[in-house]
């Protein structure tokens, strides 16, 4: 049954239609074998639904699975989890319909009667482009590469519960090497550790796809939608979890978590529609079935919004009306506009995803889960002659805030309300191109100590790290895919960074171009050297100082800011003196690091490895930075066991002379408000013994379930 739409289907809990049409290839190249002696045992032909005999067990779709009757999710008398028939592949994207799309040859769920859901529609990532199934532009056909399978040499365990409070806060564990290693259980339920690690693989392949098409040269009105393509790589080789379809809250989904793409809701189980936007299940009650919604994305297409962030007024979906180029019609009361009229009557939570429109970049959105509502009550509209549904949605009470959150941020910014516990519009006093407020809402302390404010690094003499370096003789801005630029060819051939400025893998050293290239100064290849380009917060902590937030959503991979301060002797930071004694604000890079892998696995694109970055993470020319008396924001960054950050070292000429800078790149996506950490590592032993100077370890507060208990 590989690849089959069945796949995606939710079969019956108690029986199977016999009149459902298979879609079965025979085997050509098999022969049968008959015993060859007496004692053989007899060959067991059973029909479909039993009776079987002693030790033969039916398989899917000869048998049901069983419904599960508990879950941790299931209250308020939620229906219980509809779990999905389990395949050694899952079906292909442009396959990936409702599991209740009624009508679909080969799919069951107890109704053939109304038409077939497709989706031809208009994604609200896409700028108003059209997709067909494959989810290209302009008819353009798939071109997935053919992907061999591997398995691991070895199994990983790992820890079934994991209770942090955002995506952002889970340890970067080594993700395992090989699909295989992601258990059937895991697929159908997952948890907090795994649905990190399925969105950090689906955002490190995109970039990687994304960095390929780019190198590519375009053709006029062709766009290549790699979060698509990435999805349908993952979700085929079983990269994926919380396939199991249920009422209530998704295992290792939190309230806050965003997401940049609407394929990653579906990877991770939140909502499986990759553009529809009403996710339902077809629940089956005595001899009676109907759908009940389980989630739904209010996009912002329509006039959804209302002054109570907690209260949703949310359009049906279907009709036509407002479309210049379609005849009005009037909405339908079937489909997802059937199932949330039949919740209304039930009563059931369902999920709710926002999507905001990305302050960074304006034509996309970010989404973010707002957690379990219920619908209040529902009602029909007259808008431009066509008549539409509306459902007035009420948070369920005490759920920590998540859209209230975006809605207070959105009125600091437009000075509608003021900033509670501010100290300081601007920390920076100008040196930044945005401003970095200094706010205290915990106890009496009115700022950190006395420091300067300096926005990048300051080498107070020469430490022999670089010669100088020929720039490229780009004279336009730098192109993906051009082996002529030399900057490219520094980086491997491969441009560093997405279009839009998305760190694509870590590096052990990455190349910018400088004031000696001819380029622009707007290449896009210069991204950590044009300043803050998210609204950042150093605020007071309960327990650990002063720590750094934004008031932005960051996307995996963006640029935060780089580690300014003064260069000084690493002989003399690390072993105290002059300038390393009790200076809590030294980096260096020669501490010892947990590894972590968050580049593409090259295995997924048949790439050969290169081994950049992901293992051990040594740079050419070690560096000490002291922020004790001159620094920037990055000084206010604490420790974590389980960062959101990392560090990458960048290359860049200044004043004919090539330098090294820390850039600090998000590791995956980070809400706003969230506290920005990353790891300090630990300090090499003495180059004899090979200990660790246990005098130096401080006492690690960051509260993480992969707590080390110490940093320094």
């Amino acid at each position: 049954m590989e690849g089959g739409s069945g796949y995606n289907s939710i079969p019956p809990s108690t029986s199977f239609d016999k009149s459902r049409v298979l879609d079965v290839k025979p085997l050509r190249s098999l022969k049968p074998v008959f015993p060859s002696t007496s004692e053989a045992p007899p060959f067991v032909c059973a029909p479909p639904n039993g009776p079987f005999p002693p030790g033969f067990t039916p398989f899917y779709p000869f048998s049901a699975p069983q419904v599960s009757q508990t879950s941790p999710n299931l209250n308020h008398g939620n229906p219980p989890p509809v779990p999905m028939p389990m395949g050694p592949i899952p079906a292909p994207l442009r396959a990936f319909r409702s599991s209740q799309s009624p009508g679909i040859p080969g799919i069951f769920n107890g109704n053939t009667t109304q038409p077939t859901e497709t989706f031809r529609e208009v994604d609200e990532n896409a700028d108003g482009l059209r997709m067909n199934e494959d989810g290209y532009v302009d008819g353009q056909k798939r071109a997935a590469p053919h992907l061999r399978g591997s398995s691991s040499s070895q199994k990983k365990t790992r820890k079934n519960k994991v209770t942090k409070s955002s995506l952002s806060g889970i340890a970067a564990k080594r993700p395992r090497d090989f699909v295989e290693d992601i258990s059937p259980v895991e697929r159908s339920n997952g948890n907090r550790e795994l649905v990190y690690e399925v969105l950090l693989r689906f955002d490190a392949l995109r970039r990687r796809l994304s960095q390929m098409e780019e190198a590519k040269e375009q053709s006029v009105g062709i766009i290549k939608r790699a979060d698509l393509k990435a999805g349908n790589i993952l979700m085929s080789r079983g990269v994926r979890t919380n396939m199991t379809r249920r009422i209530g809250a998704v295992p290792g989904v939190e309230i806050g978590d965003i997401f940049f793409f609407r394929i990653e809701l579906c990877v991770v189980g939140l909502h499986a529609q990759s553009m529809g936007g009403i996710d339902y299940m077809i629940i089956k009650d005595n001899l009676d079935e109907e759908p009940l919604a389980m989630s739904i994305v209010s996009s912002g297409g329509y006039d959804d919004d209302a002054e109570d962030g907690d209260v949703l007024i949310y359009s049906g979906q279907g009709g036509n009306f407002g479309k210049k180029d379609k005849q009005a019609s009037d909405q339908k009361l079937e489909r997802g506009n059937l199932a949330l009229e039949r919740s209304v009557r039930r009563a059931n939570d369902i999920r709710v995803i926002r999507g905001i429109k990305d302050a960074v970049n304006p034509s996309s959105k970010v989404y973010i889960y707002d957690g379990l509502y219920r619908i209040q009550e529902s009602w029909s509209e007259n808008k431009s002659g066509c008549n539409i549904f509306k459902y007035k949605f009420v948070r369920m009470p005490g759920q920590p805030g998540a859209f209230a959150v975006w809605k207070s941020i959105q009125k600091w910014k437009e000075g509608l309300s003021s900033r509670v516990g501010l100290i300081l519009p601007d920390l920076t006093s100008g040196a930044e191109s945005l401003p970095v407020s200094l706010v205290n809402d915990v106890d009496e302390e009115k700022g950190p100590a006395h420091f300067s404010y300096f926005p990048t690094l300051r080498y107070l003499k020469s430490f022999n790290l670089t010669q100088h370096s020929i720039g490229c003789d780009c004279h336009n801005a730098c192109q993906p895919g051009d082996l002529n630029c030399g900057c490219i060819r520094k980086n491997g051939g491969d441009f560093p960074y997405t279009n839009n400025g998305i760190l694509v893998g870590r590096k052990p050293l990455i190349h910018e171009c400088s004031p000696a290239c001819s380029c622009f100064p707007n290449c896009k290849n210069r991204v950590s050297q044009h300043g803050l380009k998210v609204h950042l917060e150093v605020f007071r902590t309960t327990d650990r100082g002063w720590g750094l937030r934004s008031w932005d959503p960051i996307r995996a991979g963006t640029f935060i800011c780089e580690y300014a301060g003064e260069v000084v002797d690493e002989v003399k930071g690390r072993r105290g003196g002059e300038e390393g004694e009790n200076d809590e604000y030294l980096f260096d890079t020669n501490r010892v690091y947990n590894t972590f892998k968050w580049n593409c696995e090259p295995e997924l694109l048949e790439e050969e490895s290169s081994g950049d970055a992901n293992e051990d993470y040594k740079i050419p020319f070690p560096l000490v930075i002291s922020a004790k008396t001159i620094g920037n924001v990055a000084r206010f960054m604490n420790h974590s066991c389980s960062p959101n950050v990392f560090w990458q070292p960048v290359l860049y000429e200044q004043s004919n002379q090539s330098f090294l800078h820390i850039a600090f790149f998000a590791m995956g996506h980070i809400p706003p408000m969230k506290e920005l950490t990353y790891d300090y590592g630990i300090s090499r032993s003495d180059e004899v013994d090979g200990d660790i100077e246990l005098n130096r370890k401080k006492k690690c507060l960051c509260g993480s379930s992969n707590c080390r208990g110490y940093f320094g």
